[in-house]
């Protein structure tokens, strides 16, 4: 399910800790590496190599824990929790009113007509206002205990005081109790106390903050774009505020210096808005129903095109407490079942038996939907909330919503016989094009010659089906014995591949391991590769956890990104992440991925004790036991998924043409220009 490409692309979004991206070309962090701590008498670990951080230290020391990153996207994210706040007080109905500005110093400020945050002197901290111990003191709010918000997109207390500890500058001003407040700050530290400046009849709060080049790069600044959609996208999701944006002309670009956000139909508004004179299936499906005794409420709005959404065959765009969830969540599952059901059950009352083939995918695979809730204490996954994981928001959305679709669909049979025989069609569609793919898989695994080479997996279907390519016929044999013979293929290569990115057309096609490679996947190169033709959910490069091993990965991944693209940004390709080291002590036995690892478990599992430690040369010297309990075992092990970032290709291109393409000049410049980053590394 694809996300919704003009609105909610720039909206933050995390990378996934185990899912590495294909490194764009990455400017250098401005954060330089901590100094190590200072021996112990006894040169070894003692209490002198602790290091405590305190304060907002550890939001500077490691941003990408609490932001996603140091990159675009999360600099933005720091506009986003300033955002949460104040939408937090409009959905409270404290506040009506929200404006956004930016100007050309690179200043952003939110402003509020809500509550204010309180001010007066904090009780555990009596020396300090309330609006301090906010600003510079990790996880304190007002969104813990329910008292001051019923539903909130702030959960840990952490968002505002982030955002000071990674700005340059911060101003914070409060219209409270007839007075207007203010306090400035600097890299999350105050510049003095708060100061009441005079009587005022206003109220609210206003945030005006400048990011840390320091944290973000020299350069970096907000994309007034990027800030534009995400305050529009806001108005959407609370149909009772009204968004003003202002932005200095001299930056605005494309941009309007000035418009007025305000939806009375919330979701509905976007949906008819993105929509316009597009052919559907129906009429759009929407309402919204609140659960005042829960606290709970679902907004929605749905429809069908024939013709897809654009570049995207459908979408689903889902939020909680107005916080974007790209990875969706139980409430997107809740909204699947609730339509999934209805439709099932009205194909039930109008005797269609071939709705017996339908699942949920189905009911949405040509849908085009938004889903808010609002809830009490949700749980997600991650400081960047990417992930709804309440279960009581599956139960909310698919309450909510199913009574409703079932009114909806009988009030008008010509209306639901159109979307019901629409998604039948889809699912028969499905079906054929499964059992085409069994078959092809069939008969190109009959057609393939490769006696010693390929030991293919025994399921036909590619859902589930794994090839690990891995180096020499040595771990090849481990591999073999270590596999599940069901689901998992083998497929030995003989040491290192062909660069791609340096040879000639002609001899990439003349190449024999690449021909067995691309025989082995079913799958043709270039403009001829076509997704559905590949005969594994996952291709999985498992080399040795050595220099060597590295450089095989990176001509493979080379080797896929430039001959089969699509299989890299469709998730598909993947490295299997084996130990260096197997560290033994009185039958407790750990294994280490690297250096790091293995002087991290000597630290902890094994501190004080002597264990044996043993260093695998390879694959290969690993017996299948450990291989498959380390390795290859879905229970067990740990994958890491290549990705490319979108709209980075073109900076990807280059960086592979500069590390992997046939001018060594660009990679004698390249290390010339990170000797220092490689050196830092290698403790020189």
């Amino acid at each position: 399910m694809s996300a919704l490409p003009d609105l909610f692309d720039d909206l933050p979004e995390a990378p996934k800790p185990t899912e590495p991206v294909l490194p764009p070309a990455e400017k250098p962090q401005a954060l330089s590496r901590p100094e190590p701590a200072a021996a112990s008498s006894t040169g070894d670990y003692g209490a002198d190599a602790i290091e405590v951080l305190e304060g907002l230290e550890p939001v500077r020391k490691r941003p990408g824990m609490y932001i996603g990153g140091t990159d675009e996207r999360a600099l933005h994210h720091l506009f986003a929790e300033v955002l949460d706040n104040a939408m937090d007080e409009a959905v409270a109905r404290h506040a009506k009113s929200i404006t956004v500005e930016l100007d050309r110093d690179g200043f952003l400020a939110v402003t509020d007509d809500g509550r204010g945050i309180p001010v007066d002197p904090h009780p555990r901290h009596p020396d300090k206002s309330a609006l301090e111990v906010v600003m510079t003191v990790l996880h304190s709010g007002g969104k813990f205990s329910g008292k001051a918000y019923e539903t909130s997109g702030g959960l840990h207390g952490v968002g505002v005081s982030v955002v000071n500890a990674l700005s340059e500058h911060l101003e914070a001003t409060v219209w409270r109790d007839g007075f207007e407040h203010q306090q400035r700050f600097s890299r999350g530290l105050p510049l003095g106390r708060l100061e009441k400046l005079g009587p005022s009849r206003r109220k609210g709060t206003r945030i005006r903050f400048k990011p840390d080049d320091q944290i973000f790069g020299t350069g970096t600044a907000f994309k007034s774009a990027r800030l534009y959609r995400m305050a529009r996208s806001k108005a959407y999701l609370f149909r009772g505020v009204t968004i003003e944006w202002r932005c200095d002309p001299e930056i605005a670009g494309d941009t309007p210096p000035k418009a007025t956000f305000h939806f009375p139909n919330g979701l509905a508004d976007y949906l008819a808005e993105r929509i316009g004179e597009q052919e559907t299936v129906t009429p759009a499906f929407f309402g919204r129903i609140e659960r005042k005794g829960d606290a709970g409420a679902v907004e929605w709005a749905v429809t069908w095109s024939p013709a897809g959404f654009g570049d995207h065959d459908s979408f689903i765009q889902s939020y909680c407490n107005t916080v974007p969830t790209p990875d969706g969540g139980t409430h997107e599952a809740g909204f699947r079942a609730a339509l999934s059901k209805g439709l099932k059950a009205y194909a039930d009352l109008v005797g269609e038996k071939r709705a017996g083939i339908l699942t949920a995918e189905d009911t949405v695979s040509a849908a085009g939907a938004l889903v808010s809730v609002f809830i009490k204490n949700p749980e997600f996954q991650g400081q960047t909330k990417d992930r709804l994981s309440s279960s009581e928001a599956q139960r909310l959305v698919e309450n909510a919503l199913r009574d409703p679709f079932d009114h909806w669909l009988t009030e008008s049979p010509a209306r639901a016989n159109a979307l019901l025989a629409f998604v039948i069609d889809r699912a028969e569609e499905r079906l054929k094009r499964r059992k085409d793919k069994e078959v092809a898989r069939a008969s190109a695994t009959k057609k393939l010659r490769l006696p010693g080479k390929l030991a293919d997996c025994t399921q036909n279907a590619a859902q589930g089906a794994e090839l690990f390519i891995v180096e020499g016929d040595s771990a090849g044999g481990s591999a073999k014995q270590a596999r599940d013979r069901a689901n998992q293929a083998i497929l030995p290569l003989r040491g290192k591949i062909l660069n791609v990115a340096s040879a000639t057309d002609e001899k990439a096609r003349q190449n024999q391991e690449l021909s067995d490679l691309m025989l082995a996947l079913g799958v043709q190169s270039g403009s001829r590769f076509r997704l559905d033709d590949l005969r594994y959910e996952r291709i999985i490069i498992m080399t040795d956890a050595d220099v060597d091993g590295a450089h095989i990965a990176s001509l493979l991944i080379t080797f896929f990104y430039r001959s089969m693209p699509e299989m890299v940004k469709a998730g598909r390709l993947f490295l299997a992440l084996p130990p260096l080291y197997r560290i033994s002590y009185s039958g407790k036995t750990e294994y280490a991925r690297d250096d790091a690892h293995k002087d991290e478990l000597l630290a902890t599992v094994f501190k004080g004790k002597k264990p044996e430690i043993g260093r695998f040369k390879g694959l290969g010297e690993m017996n299948p036991s450990q291989l498959k309990e380390t390795t290859m075992d879905p229970k067990r092990r740990t994958l890491a998924r290549v990705l490319v970032e979108p709209g980075h290709e073109g900076q990807i291109d280059e960086r592979v043409e500069t590390l992997m393409g046939k001018k060594p000049e660009l990679r004698f410049r390249f290390i010339q220009e990170h000797a220092a980053f490689a050196a830092e590394d290698l403790d020189v």
